[in-house]
């Protein structure tokens, strides 16, 4: 039987919060496929992994492999999937249930559609573990609903608005076709996972649901502030890769609104990047920031002159005490608001 939908589920030391995550995807019943991808944990996730492949053998696989990082992980399942479409979720995240259904149907009637649908969108919730908070990321003001559109229809994005992994559902075949391949041992990469393939993307539809559940507050977690600054220079690397992937106002040309969001996306990579650069403080820290500037200059003239002196990352390069504090303060400013880390 074709499944609908197969979720991927990167597992590295993860038996401590990897259950509640799969048990909220097995909800979705015998339609889903869920590839378990054991990144050479060293824990028990791959005797677990192994007990629901048992228990499940129609609709949960494993695939153990030599550690290679998060995307690796994304990569494998991507290879292995024989769903319809194709969506990663984090272990250490969950899935709403009721949500999860509602998608589901949605996207089996996709299925019977001669034309399938090549990108859904969902809302995602951020589960602030420190404070037993939620935020709701939702696209209303960004996406039409109820019908299927092309990027020409979207909305205006707001400044701290983008696409996430949590958001997105692809079309397995139309990702594929992107020939999206991201490194091994990087973290960050899903920043690529939502940028490289959007210009492949030629039907959308979104729903208002609040599917994808973002855990955050894990002393280890990747988007801990500490530990982006100590991984600042795999949040170069991810940033560099992606400038090298697409020319936003090549994009532009077939879809002006595309584009235009893909040129706010670059400007967010380069402002947090130098923000942790700035953060750090060090004058090698500080070397690595005008570097990445200047790879962008000689990569893309036209877009380094766009974001440099842009608004959201003009305060981010400027070469003087001051600017660094404002920079700064905008940061701490955003953090509390969002609390996005």
């Amino acid at each position: 039987m074709m499944k609908t939908i197969t979720f991927a589920v990167p597992c590295y030391n993860s038996e401590a919060y990897m259950n509640k995550c799969v048990d909220t995807l097995l909800t979705g019943g015998d339609d889903i496929e869920i590839i378990l991808i054991n990144d050479g944990s060293k824990d028990g996730t791959a005797a677990i992994a192994d007990a629901y492949a048992d228990k499940y053998p129609g609709i949960v696989r494993v695939i153990h492999q030599e550690n290679g990082g998060h995307g690796e992980g994304v990569n494998q399942g991507l290879r292995h999937a024989t769903g319809v479409y194709y969506k990663v979720v984090d272990s250490d995240d969950w899935v709403n249930e009721e949500a999860l259904q509602q998608v589901l149907d949605k996207l089996r009637s996709f299925v019977r559609r001669d034309k399938p649908l090549d990108l859904m969108i969902a809302n995602y919730v951020y589960e602030h573990v420190e404070d037993n908070t939620q935020r709701v990321m939702r696209y209303t003001n960004a996406f039409p609903q109820h019908t299927v559109f092309r990027w020409e229809d979207m909305k205006s994005f707001r400044p701290s608005q983008y696409l996430l992994m949590h958001s997105v559902i692809y079309r397995t075949e139309m990702l594929r076709t992107t020939g999206i391949e991201l490194p091994k041992h990087t973290f960050y990469v899903d920043n690529i996972f939502v940028y490289q393939p959007l210009p492949g993307v030629k039907s959308i539809y979104y729903m208002d649901v609040d599917l994808y559940r973002y855990f955050i507050g894990r002393a280890d977690q990747s988007v801990n502030e500490q530990v982006m600054m100590k991984r600042v220079d795999q949040q170069i690397r991810v940033a560099k890769l992606m400038m090298q992937q697409h020319d936003p106002y090549e994009v532009k040309k077939s879809y002006r609104k595309l584009g235009s969001y893909m040129i706010n996306y670059m400007a967010m990579m380069m402002a947090i990047s130098s923000l942790f650069l700035i953060m750090d403080g060090s004058a090698e820290a500080l070397e690595k920031r005008t570097e990445l500037w200047m790879t962008l200059k000689a990569h893309n003239k036209r877009l380094y002159q766009k974001l440099r002196f842009g608004e959201i990352s003009a305060a981010m390069i400027l070469p003087t005490p001051l600017g660094r504090r404002m920079s700064l303060n905008v940061y701490r400013i955003a953090q509390k608001k969002f609390k996005f880390n």
